[in-house]
């Protein structure tokens, strides 16, 4: 069998853990292939994307923050990808062009259900932090499971509102200075920005308002314990971090450059915690 190979896109990828994600599931199934970080600037995007099927790539993931810009730059995209627009997966089709899809929000919802079981997503509104990416992944995967009032903060307002006005309801832009009071009566905050990412500053956000019963995830993961989810668990909060989301976001990639469905366990979790760089 010949040696496939994929890997994650991102600027900067030093951190992303999911070399040893996908590594681990290799190793698993004795696939001979290999999965690597790919650090790309965003102005080479266009030329590296382009010269993958040439290197011999099956595809590649897509993370911050390039999830936008490869979306326009794939020549076929899913359902998912098209509504969000926005890819976080990429699979080279046997004639060289590229398909984009999406499966960032189908991550989270599973990794919720696991991690936060009590939660329910009609009962309150959520309040969602960025609108990039993996915002438009979330906010899409949350309305398609029922979440009827879905509140957005980004740091450029402009941005929230246009996407919001995009999406329609249940999505509702919220000022980046209030998001603190959009806490008040929500279920569930989603922290998608780059803050409190390791080389990042801290996200600034007093939880004081969020309801004792409260959910918080962060889908930042290095670190694993962003001061977000620190703060969360000292208040008596359900903190969620996000290893889980990277894990089953990763499934139909897995599936798709090598021909087998992986399954996400302990093991597997244990195994990309214990890639953490030092």
């Amino acid at each position: 069998m010949t040696a496939r190979l994929s890997g994650v896109i991102g600027w900067p990828v030093g951190h992303s853990r999911s070399p040893a994600l996908h590594g681990h599931w290799l190793a698993r199934h004795r696939i001979p292939g290999a999965y690597v970080a790919l650090p790309v600037k965003p102005e080479d995007l266009e030329q590296v994307l382009r010269a993958l099927p040439r290197m011999g790539f099956a595809g590649c993931n897509v993370t911050v923050p390039h999830k936008e810009a490869a979306f326009r730059l794939v020549d076929h995209v899913d359902a998912s990808a098209a509504r969000l627009g926005a890819v976080n997966t990429i699979v080279v089709r046997p004639d060289g062009t590229l398909e984009g899809r999406n499966t960032d929000g189908e991550g989270l919802v599973k990794h919720l259900q696991a991690s936060a079981p009590d939660w329910r997503p009609a009962d309150r509104p959520v309040l969602v932090l960025g609108a990039g990416g993996a915002a438009r992944a979330i906010v899409g995967a949350l309305a398609d499971i029922g979440v009827t009032d879905i509140r957005l903060a980004n740091r450029t307002d402009a941005r929230a509102e246009n996407l919001a006005q995009e999406f329609g309801p249940p999505l509702k832009a919220w000022p980046w200075a209030h998001r603190e009071e959009a806490l008040a009566g929500c279920s569930l905050v989603v922290n998608t920005t780059q803050f409190g990412m390791t080389g990042y500053d801290p996200l600034e956000l007093a939880l004081d308002r969020l309801p004792a019963d409260g959910v918080v995830c962060d889908i930042v993961y290095s670190p694993l314990e962003t001061p977000l989810l620190a703060d969360a668990r000292a208040r008596g909060l359900v903190a969620v971090d996000g290893l889980g989301m990277l894990l089953h976001q990763a499934r139909a990639g897995f599936a798709a450059w090598f021909g087998v469905d992986p399954v996400v366990d302990e093991a597997l979790r244990q195994a990309v915690l214990g890639s953490a760089p030092p």
